[in-house]
């Protein structure tokens, strides 16, 4: 049982919780490449251009500590890890064309430098990159996985979409939407390296839930950041709002307002979600409230019962690292 001194003591960096899998992830970075490679002059570049802005790489953290808690990393695990970095890298590639965004991690997004036509195929041809590795080296399990989570995540956004234009999502959509548009990619990390190790049907079923409750952690982590400062997160605040996204705070603070406050808050969302003043005024009215509390009371759930999941399996640097990349989901501050 790990101690509560353990819970709260400083958060690890990505570099220390990345120390048992460095090498792994090494190699990762190149087969990674090698998966995206055309005789395309211009997939060539743009894909060179999309490498050299990756992100955090949690993800295949996830996939890469998931298999070693399972049994071990093999030669499957570096195909799960670029299965689901191809499949997030298209995803991103085509919400900025959805979302007409110009930026993406502070560079321009491939829409921007290239125009939407050629961003989508750009997207569609990572996706078939991914599902074509777990073809071509027949690893049926993994491609089942990983379609999965595509189907679920558009089918978590189209619901998005449908819930934005009607403002009637209640905190069980919400929780609907979040688990199919983004903790479903992390569960299927999860799962993935859980089946690339051979581990049995119920662990990586076990696995998969683990990631799943991290996943809505992460994503409510993500809501809880456009209500605090921009000086604090270094990006601006109120983005949801302007985009009319239904998050927990905002859902919990129309909950338990009166028929005058909701109305008002409803009308700024519906008509004024331009106007930065306006919109400012929802985001004091969700401060001042107990939207913000409630979000982080759930969030806080969620990563806790993932700890509680993994609490089943032998200790190891391996696990040790993932207790720490769940607590980083929660406790970053971008």
């Amino acid at each position: 049982m790990l101690s509560l001194f353990y819970f709260y003591a400083l958060m690890p960096n990505l570099d220390t919780i990345k120390a048992p899998i460095t090498k792994e992830m090494d190699v990762f970075e190149r087969k990674f490449r090698d998966s995206m490679k055309s005789s395309v002059p211009l997939l060539e570049k743009i894909t060179y251009y999309i490498v050299k802005r990756k992100g955090k790489q949690i993800r295949p953290m996830f996939v890469f500590l998931s298999a070693g808690i399972c049994g071990g990393i093999v030669e499957s695990t570096y195909r799960a890890a670029s299965m689901i970095e191809l499949l997030h890298t298209a995803t991103l590639v085509h919400d900025d064309v959805v979302d007409d965004s110009n930026e993406r991690r502070g560079f321009f997004s491939v829409n921007a430098l290239w125009k939407n036509k050629i961003a989508v195929l750009v997207g569609d041809y990572l996706l078939s990159k991914g599902l074509l590795l777990a073809v071509d080296h027949e690893e049926f399990q993994l491609l089942k996985i990983v379609s999965d989570s595509v189907r679920e995540m558009s089918e978590g956004e189209l619901l998005q979409i449908e819930k934005a234009r009607r403002l009637d999502i209640q905190e069980s959509i919400y929780f609907d939407i979040i688990r199919q548009k983004t903790a479903t990619l992390i569960a299927s990390c999860c799962a993935s390296g859980a089946a690339s190790a051979g581990a049995s049907k119920e662990q990586v079923a076990q696995m998969k839930q683990i990631g799943e409750d991290v996943g809505i952690a992460f994503q409510i982590k993500d809501d809880l950041f456009d209500y605090e400062s921009s000086s604090a997160i270094g990006k601006p605040t109120g983005i949801d709002i302007k985009e009319r996204k239904m998050t927990l705070p905002l859902i919990y603070t129309l909950a338990n307002s009166d028929s005058s406050q909701k109305r008002t808050i409803i009308n700024i969302i519906k008509n004024h979600n331009t106007d930065p003043r306006r919109v400012e005024e929802v985001l004091t009215w969700v401060r001042n409230g107990d939207g913000i509390r409630y979000a982080e009371q759930k969030m806080m759930e969620y990563r806790d019962k993932a700890l509680n999941e993994l609490a089943s399996f032998p200790d190891s640097n391996y696990k040790t690292s993932f207790i720490d990349l769940v607590r980083f989901t929660t406790d970053r501050k971008k």
